[in-house]
């Protein structure tokens, strides 16, 4: 096994990730300031729901939060180009990871998987070729580096992907083809195709095609004979979905990332014939590589990057540890990459109690909350927690001594029938969020 991760081998397929990969969030963060979420996301809301551990982060103002997404985007040419690329990596992730870690209202599967492979760039030799670093001091070219620097992206999506498989095997998914059976029914206006969508067998085919192409895919990416054609599946997998569902960037990032699995060969190809372009332009100036270069196979960089691979194959099965149902409880749910398995809404109302004078009343969160924060909040306990000890705060600072909150939550999972959430006799300023089971929870009954 040794042999084989620090083999060397061309620097191309790392170059070429490199290149698409700051490309891809140039474009995505540039998205996202040009779609006004910087201001519904970020300055609209009154209160922020932050991740536990990570209280401190706080939003910096409407200055500092647009200085923050521009600072993400040069970083993000400067990653794509391997400028000053140690700096502009580091400067990206933590940029990046800040801005979602302060509400997990916004919460989404591929952010956390950019936060993931970002951390991971910093490290990796990614700009000791064809960079402007290169350019600017030529004795950095190298054309080999150790396989274990383009196997550590391999397996970041190998296990994205074959995760996402692992969380379709469940009985709704599987046996019930829910939540298809209700998501692609509105689809039904699409031309030509549009008819099946409205067929119960099309639902069963989507949950299972989409069960086994997840669980299956990184293999057949690894294998030289499948892999042209586990591409074009990857191709059309990432489009259907984008056509169909709103998930954003998703489709693309996926897309690009997942030419790393090609062969040097074709990176390389890709890299000549940009090479003649800009040579053409005038702003390219090569030098001559070296063939291999030790110094980026160090032990401690290796020793980190299988923790890292280790850590990501763990955390998914800590809902093991909670009981209930998962999609009902969501203890354990998130940085797993269950993607898309469940359609969840419901509805709170918060009861308070005045303890001196025994007055009572209800509290609503559209009261302090953006729709999105309400809608996120309604069905997830931590958020709930959370939104109960603000709103205490809220009542302490209007001279109400020790309130007491209480919610009355209803949800519904996967269509079924509404269903308490919460135990409404708990008086959640009384109790803590944390890593421990949150025995207010009710549970699920069919």
């Amino acid at each position: 096994m040794k042999n084989i991760i620090y083999k060397p081998t061309s620097i191309a397929p790392l170059v070429v990730f490199r290149v698409l990969f700051g490309f891809i969030m140039f474009v995505s963060v540039m998205r996202f300031m040009l779609n006004g979420w910087v201001d519904s996301q970020y300055l609209m809301p009154r209160f922020f729901f932050s991740y536990y551990g990570f209280e401190w982060i706080k939003p910096l103002g409407e200055v500092g939060i647009y200085a923050m997404f521009i600072v993400m985007a040069i970083t993000a040419l400067c990653v794509m180009a391997g400028a000053f690329y140690r700096v502009s990596s580091s400067v990206f992730f933590l940029a990046f990871t800040y801005v979602e870690l302060i509400d997990k209202t916004n919460y989404l599967n591929h952010y956390y998987f950019v936060s993931l492979v970002s951390l991971a760039m910093i490290f990796l030799p990614a700009h000791r070729h064809f960079s402007i670093d290169v350019w600017r001091k030529p004795s950095l070219n190298v054309s080999k580096v150790p396989y274990w620097c383009i196997l550590v992206i391999q397996l970041q999506l190998a296990l994205v992907y074959f995760y996402a498989g692992v969380a379709k095997l469940n009985y709704d998914w599987l046996v019930e083809a829910l939540p298809l059976r209700m998501w692609l029914p509105p689809n039904a206006h699409v031309p030509v195709v549009g008819s099946l969508f409205e067929k119960v067998w099309v639902a069963y085919f989507f949950s299972w095609f989409g069960a086994i192409y997840d669980l299956t895919i990184p293999f057949f990416l690894f294998y030289k004979r499948t892999r042209s054609y586990a591409y074009v599946a990857v191709i059309a997998f990432h489009i259907i979905t984008w056509l169909l569902f709103p998930i954003g960037m998703f489709p693309f990032i996926m897309i690009l990332s997942t030419t790393i699995f090609f062969s040097p060969d074709f990176h390389q190809g890709l890299i000549n014939k940009l090479r003649v372009v800009l040579q053409r332009m005038g702003i390219y100036r090569g030098s001559t590589p070296k063939e291999y270069d030790v110094t980026t196979a160090s032990r401690w960089v290796v020793s980190f990057f299988t923790l890292f691979l280790i850590v990501q194959v763990l955390l998914p099965w800590r809902f093991t540890l909670y009981p209930g149902k998962l999609f009902w409880t969501e203890q354990g749910f998130r940085f797993s990459w269950r993607v898309m398995l469940m359609e969840k809404a419901g509805y709170v109302i918060f009861h308070v109690k005045d303890p001196e004078t025994g007055r009572q009343w209800e509290a609503y969160a559209h009261d302090h909350l953006t729709p999105m924060q309400e809608k996120q909040m309604s069905t997830q306990p931590d958020m709930i927690l959370q939104y109960a000890h603000f709103l205490e705060q809220e009542y302490i600072k209007q001279g109400i001594n020790d309130p007491e909150i209480r919610a009355e939550a209803y949800v519904t999972l996967n269509g079924s029938g509404s269903r308490l959430f919460i135990d409404p006799e708990v008086d959640l300023t009384k109790e803590q969020d944390g890593f421990k089971h949150k025995k207010w929870i009710l549970s699920y009954k069919n």
